[in-house]
Order: structure tokens, then sequence, then C-alpha cells
């Protein structure tokens, strides 16, 4: 009798993984039409637990993709329009060759087109899904906006990239949706928050485009991703436009008109900017109104809810309500040294009026001899000109306000003003290990400014102490003879009052005496603190041998990354510490100077 067992590899780990190359010969495509078929339906590459049974027992470290995804892409339908392409280069490259150039213009009027919605439709069903997967998006498509005519990047998708975040862009400023923003090498970081879903995207600097020596970048792939995240920001705009209120799509002449003529890069970004300053009409505008004069009401339904915890809500509901209109009321003049698309983006966010000189920029909406104006941003340290009705400041006032949710006195930021320090708003501090600056740490703990003062004041009484301590010796001197004639008069009392304390001892004695004989009540032993210590940590090491081995891994790099994080901060802690000693020896020195000055 002969008993069938299972093959090797047909159950498990081993059926459910395939390689690459495996897909690529059951899809029957090529390369890089599978991995643009990959970035349009959002499948990647998986890691199994155990490789060696997925790869087969074949040696090395293979790409692997799950048998269920290969078969999910199996029956998209935009394979066939894959295939349509290359029979199509195919066919343009025979009748280039052949010189058959009516064929070849007949061929080029019937191209393939591909239409991703039906996917963009699948992966997010719902509005809400989409603004989940939203930041990866928008930081692309605001990179790509910037970006020319390369080779692998088309000219008509950086510029439908332009137009897109630019509606995106005052779709926020009708919403007031913009809750934080930071500044950084990288660029501009901002967070909104629409339909209670967070929003954390980055816009980089403008800088002219220097193309690479390298190919160190595939911009082919990043294209790819692009070609499917316009569609889904086309999506997201329509809707966020109908819920506001407004037409879509909004039509901003400047950019309509030059769009196509623009050749010089500075024009284009001045009529961008020119268009964030310009309002948009509501569809119906009796809506809008009434949509204004809405307020927030918080439900209150549910008894057994924690009236605390509402309450905190009522306070975050109000400070939002407030950082609405943070800038409201205000007219900002804007210097031509100061980037100008960031601040005029966070200033009509939050209400405010924006201009800038109109005979440099396009757009302008008031001048700068205008008496009205109550905030000029300057980044020089003198002006020619000064009016006393308003204030002049530095861009990093508006940036901290928003983060501040008020606006900031404005003495620390005044033209020609040492700056402090721009902190970071997307820090999470409630996490451990994390390092806080002493700044922020004042932000947060207002009794940490006080403490630090109190040390300062500290340090200046130590150095006066110092100075004093010469002519404290030379009264010491005096005061010792002093006290060598008032001790030998002590002493004669002293042996007085000796002979009587003597007898008070012995009653005393006799009292304790009957007092231990009496019964008394148990006390509580006292825990010994170092034995405690020792306690715990032989057993901590007990729960760390109980770890499972599949897990033992994961806890050593959990363990390892414990331990790199307490050293990152020990050093920036470190670093500060002396920079503090550095600050203060220059305080010091200039201290003496201008005594030595004085006398």
């Amino acid at each position: 009798m002969v008993v069938i067992g299972k093959k090797k590899y047909k159950s498990g780990e081993g059926a459910q993984f395939l390689t690459r190359k495996s897909a690529l010969k059951k899809l029957q495509l090529s390369l890089n039409d599978f991995r643009k078929l990959c970035i349009l339906k959002g499948i990647y590459p998986r890691e199994p637990r155990n490789r060696k049974r997925a790869q087969k027992g074949k040696p090395g470290i293979k790409i692997l993709y799950h048998k269920k995804d290969i078969q999910f892409l199996m029956h998209e339908p935009i394979i066939w329009k894959l295939r349509d392409y290359k029979i199509f280069n195919k066919k343009v490259g025979r009748a280039k060759a052949m010189k058959d150039f009516s064929e070849m213009k007949r061929y080029l009027s019937n191209h393939p087109t591909m239409k991703i919605d039906h996917i963009v439709k699948e992966r997010y069903p719902t509005f809400i899904d989409a603004l989940r997967d939203l930041d990866d998006c928008l930081t692309l498509c605001f990179l790509f906006s910037t970006f020319p005519s390369m080779p692998h990047v088309p000219r008509d998708q950086s510029l439908l990239c332009r137009r897109l975040t630019v509606e995106f862009m005052h779709a926020m400023i009708v919403a007031k949706a913009i809750r934080k923003v930071f500044v950084s090498i990288k660029g501009y970081y901002y967070q909104a928050e629409i339909k209670g879903q967070t929003i954390t995207w980055i816009v980089p600097h403008h800088f002219s485009f220097e193309p690479q020596k390298k190919n160190e970048v595939d911009f082919k792939v990043m294209s790819t991703f692009v070609e499917f995240y316009i569609v889904m920001l086309g999506f997201v705009n329509f809707r966020l436009y109908h819920s506001l209120n407004l037409f879509y799509p909004p039509k901003f002449n400047t950019i309509e008109k030059n769009a196509s003529a623009l050749v010089d890069e500075e024009a284009f970004v001045s009529e961008r900017i020119s268009a964030l300053n310009i309002s948009l009409l509501p569809a119906n505008s009796v809506a809008q109104t009434l949509e204004e004069e809405e307020e927030v009401e918080i439900d209150n339904f549910s008894k057994d809810a924690d009236p605390t915890a509402q309450e905190e809500v009522r306070k975050e509901v109000e400070k939002i309500k407030t950082l609405k209109n943070l800038f409201k009321g205000l007219k900002i003049y804007i210097n031509r040294e100061v980037p100008r698309e960031p601040l005029v983006f966070i200033i009509r966010c939050f209400g405010g009026e924006v201009s800038w000189d109109k005979l440099l920029f396009v757009g302008a909406s008031f001048e700068e001899s205008d008496e009205t104006v109550t905030h000029q941003i300057i980044d020089r340290p003198s002006v020619d000109k000064e009016y006393l009705s308003r204030y002049y400041v530095q861009p990093q006032w508006i940036f901290d306000s928003v983060n501040a949710r008020e606006l900031l006195p404005v003495e620390k930021y005044l033209m020609g003003a040492v700056l402090p320090p721009h902190l970071s708003p997307f820090t999470d501090n409630r996490r451990d290990q994390t390092y806080i600056p002493p700044e922020e740490r004042v932000l947060m703990d207002p009794e940490y400014r006080l403490n630090n003062l109190e040390e300062e004041d500290d340090d200046e009484e130590e150095e006066n102490d110092d100075e004093e301590e010469n002519e404290e010796e030379e009264k010491d001197a005096s005061n010792e003879q002093k006290e060598i004639k008032t001790n030998e008069e002590v002493e004669n009392e002293e042996s007085k009052s000796d002979s009587e304390d003597e007898k008070e001892t012995e009653v005393c004695e006799r009292e304790q005496k009957l007092k231990k004989m009496k019964t008394k009540m148990g006390e509580v032993t006292k825990e010994i603190p170092w034995e405690k210590d020792r306690q715990e940590r032989q057993e901590y090491r007990l729960r760390e041998k109980m770890v499972k081995k599949k897990h033992r891994k994961l806890y050593k790099s959990m363990m390892k990354g414990r331990e790199d994080r307490a050293k990152e901060i020990w050093l920036l802690r470190k670093k500060r510490r002396i920079h503090e000693t550095a600050e203060k020896e220059k305080q010091k020195e200039l201290r003496k100077s201008k005594k030595t000055k004085v006398q």
C-alpha cells in the first residue's frame, strides 16, 4: 500500500508568496509595466515570517508578493491598455523606420489613452478614506509644481500640479482649516484639519531648478505616482469646493490666460501668488452667510460622559474659533525681500489682508503708503522711511503667532532684533524619551521659567559674593576677638546649669522605663530602598527571560532603540550645557570690561 504525502512548499508560506520574476511571467508584463500597475493599484512587496519557506528553499533575498495580490492584478483592465501601448509603439516605430509618414500620422491620431478614475474610486470608496491618504499626494504634487519640463516629467503634468495645488490652497483659505505651520530646511510644513482628519504636507522652498549630473532619483517612478495623485487630488478638490459652496473649477484669469505663454518662472510664480490674494465667489451667497453664522454646538445627551472632558472639548473649540480669525482686521504689507507665497497663504487663511509692491509684482491690493496698514513684514536691519502707525516685524512673528494660537507681543520680533528660537509644533511631548528644549518647557510650564530666573539670580549672587569675600575676611578678624571674651562668660553660666540638668535626666529615665513596660501598637516595617531596587531588577530580568523566542529579536531591537534615544537626549543636553556655559563666560567678560571702563 503506497502512502502519498503532501508535496513540499504546496501549502503554507511556500504557496502564499510569489517572486517578482514568477509574477511577471504570470501577468505577461515587462518590469516597467508591472511597476506602473503596482503603483496605480497600491500593491507592494510583502515580508514573510519565514523567508526560506516563502522562497521555496532558494538562497538569497528576493522580492516577494502575495499570491492573492497578483491574482487581483490579473483582472485589471489597465493591463490591456498597457499592451495596447506596446503595440502602438511597435507600429509607430515600424512606420518611422519605413518612412511611411501618412501611416505614422494615422497611428498618432489614434493614440490609446488610459483612465485611472475607476482605480481611485476602488481604492478610496469614501471621501474620508481619500483624506486619510492625502499627505503623500499633496507633498508630491507641490514638489512637481516646482519642476520645469524634463524628459521623464512632461510639462502638462507639472502645469496640472500647479493648478490643482493652487485650487487646494484656495479651499484651505475659504475653510480656514490650517492649524500648524513650521519652517525648516526642507521647506514649509503645514497641518490642516478637514472633516476631522489631520493632513500634513511639505511645500519646498522656491529655488531655481538645477538639473542633476547623475540620475540619483528615478523620476519615471515618481511621475507614475503623480499620474495617480493628480486624479485623486482632482476628486478631493471637487468635493471640497462643493462642501464649501464654491464653483468648481475656479477661474483664475491671470493663470488661465498666461499659463501656456509664460516662459519665465518668476513671472509664473508671481501670477500664482496674485491668484491666492483673490477671494473666490460663493455659488450661493445666502447659504454662505448662513454657514458663517453657524456656531459649533457640543452634544450633551450622554449622562455618563466626563464633565471635565466635555469642558476641555469646549475650550478647544473656542481656541480653534479664535484661531480662524487670528489676523482678522489686520492689514499686512510684505517687503520685496520676504518670501511671499507662504506668508500670503497663511495670512489669508486666518482672515487678514495682505499686499506688496505693485511695481515689482502683480496683484497688490493696497500700497505701502496706506495709513491703515497695521504691520509691515521686513527682513532688513533698517528702512529708509518709517511710519509710526504700524509695526515693523520679522516674518517669524506670523509663524509663531499661528502656533501659539494668539497674536504674540511684537517686541521680540521687531526689525533688527535677535529672534527667539522657532520651535516645531509637531513634536509629541507626551511620548517618552523626547528631548524638550528649555524654550519649549517655558511655554509648557511657566514655573520652569521662574526656576530658571532663580538660578540666574543665584549665579549673579555667587559672583557678587566672590567680590565681597575679601571685605568680610577683614571684619571677621575683629569679630573673633570679641567672641573670645563672651565665650568665657558663657562657660561660667553653663557649669551652674549642668547640675540642674542631671536631676532632670534622672526623672526622665524613670518615666521612660515605666512607658516601656506598657503594651504598644505594632509598627509597619520600613522598606529598605536599595533592597527594593534590587528586587525590582531581579524581577525585570526574570520577565525578560519569559519573552518568547520568536519575539526576542524584536524585543532586543526595541531596547536598542530606547538606549539610542536616551543617548541622543544626553548628547543634546550636553551640547546645550556647553553652549550655555560659553554664553555665561562671554557675559562675565562683558561685565568685567564694563566695570574696568567705569573705574
